[in-house]
């Protein structure tokens, strides 16, 4: 039974609710797993989860260690003008990427969901819920295009990050923001579909890699 109010030891607390966040999350998945569920395998209360964590999205952050909650930067790519959220959105992912000790909780958890069904499963459900959703909501578009350029975005960093390409590997952030940004920017206007890229901008990281090791 989960116990009233605080027990001693704050830290150790934190440490146990989070060890039990990270099986729940394991077995149940992160839509499965509930707050009150994850208190009582600590042996606390749901109060002093949220004292310590707040929401659930923060506290799925906090069990796979990432550096920051992705979800909490949606705001900031939505906030600005319309013509540069394609911008703003790379510029944050590569934000999350650029110092090798926030980068290591995110290649972890890519390599993991890429051999371990229930790792998957957890990113999949919480990209929908905290990123995907919010996001296509706020832009009045489909989830699958914002699903699109999470794809790109993942697989960019799959090539840069765990694979190595030299081209990606070596360009500038300015190169890369170039090349995304306006892929990016289409994703997440409305109408868009109704409108084809301009030939300069659909070949992407396929020409940048061409030109760069032709």
């Amino acid at each position: 039974m989960a116990q009233a109010g605080r027990r001693p030891g704050q830290t150790e607390t934190r440490e146990e609710i989070l060890d039990a966040a990270r099986r729940r999350f394991a077995e149940q998945g992160y839509d499965g797993a509930t707050v009150r569920a994850i208190a009582a395998d600590a042996g606390v209360n749901a109060a002093l989860l949220h004292h310590f964590f707040g929401t659930k999205q923060r506290l799925f952050a906090a069990s796979m260690n990432l550096p920051v909650d992705p979800g909490e930067l949606v705001p900031r790519i939505l906030d600005g003008p319309e013509e540069e959220i394609g911008e703003r959105l790379v510029r944050a992912f590569l934000g999350l990427w650029q110092a090798p000790d926030g980068r290591a909780p995110f290649l972890a958890m890519i390599r993991s969901a890429t051999t371990n069904e229930q790792v998957a499963t957890m990113m999949r459900q919480f990209l929908e819920r905290a990123v995907l959703a919010r996001v296509a909501e706020a832009r009045g578009v489909p989830k699958v295009r914002v699903a699109g350029i999470a794809a790109q975005m993942i697989g960019f960093a799959l090539l840069r990050y765990v694979i190595g390409l030299p081209p990606l590997v070596n360009a500038s952030e300015e190169e890369i923001v170039a090349m995304l940004a306006p892929v990016a920017q289409y994703y997440l206007t409305p109408g868009a579909e109704k409108v084809r890229l301009p030939m300069h901008q659909e070949g992407g990281l396929a020409r940048h890699w061409s030109e760069t090791t032709g």
